[in-house]
């Protein structure tokens, strides 16, 4: 049965999904030691998922710089307290590595903001946005585009919370692990369907549902 999804995916739609969260071990670095350890681990996985965390300025015309770098594999999760440790080597090491495909949302931004904390060359990163397009999905956020591939919901409640914080709490840590790591799941999936050709996509205009229907190309 091929899977079904949609050009655009109904917002409204969202909220009465089951929500779906990081259940791997979740490691918060706070010192340059860590971080070389955690790099030392990440590079040594298939694939990372990757996003960022600023703390939210509500003066116009300022802009934090970047608080946290959340890097994930399947099972494990690193925080990088960038506002107590800046951009160590070993980061810079892992943004600028081109063997380990890097998955994320947006990451013109996120990159952009890195950047500012230190200038680097960018390694191998993959933006989801791009994989969504090519098979015909418009949808842009992380939040519709799991919610249009996995039938759930990603909260989101915890994305203006204070990132610079002394100790970030538990629910900041499960919302940043759960944003990198559902990265990997989306372009697991995207690539599945795109090379087995397994869906159908109905095409929505102005968020209103068509009887159009693509097949996927197999």
């Amino acid at each position: 049965m091929k899977k079904t999804i949609y050009s655009k995916y109904d917002k409204t739609k969202i909220g009465t999904l089951p929500r779906v969260v990081f259940e791997g071990r979740i490691v918060v670095v706070i010192t340059k030691e860590e971080a070389d350890k955690a790099v030392k681990y990440l590079l040594a996985q298939p694939i990372l998922g990757i996003d960022t965390e600023t703390r939210p300025s509500f003066k116009k015309g300022h802009v934090n710089q970047v608080a946290l770098l959340q890097v994930a594999s399947h099972d494990v999760c690193f925080l990088f307290r960038l506002n107590l440790i800046g951009m160590p080597a070993s980061v810079i090491k892992l943004l600028e590595d081109t063997t380990v495909p890097k998955i994320g949302l947006s990451l013109h931004d996120d990159l952009m903001m890195l950047g500012k904390r230190s200038s680097f060359e960018r390694g191998n990163f993959i933006d989801l946005q791009d994989k969504a397009r090519e098979i015909g999905v418009e949808d842009m956020s992380l939040q519709k585009l799991f919610a249009n591939f996995f039938g759930q919901r990603i909260s989101k409640r915890d994305q203006l919370s204070n990132w610079e914080a002394d100790v970030l709490s538990e629910k900041q840590k499960i919302y940043a692990a759960t944003d990198a790591w559902t990265c990997i799941l989306l372009y697991e999936e995207l690539m599945r369907l795109e090379q087995t050709g397994d869906y159908e996509l109905i095409k929505v205009e102005n968020d209103v549902q068509t009887d159009t229907v693509e097949e996927g190309k197999g």
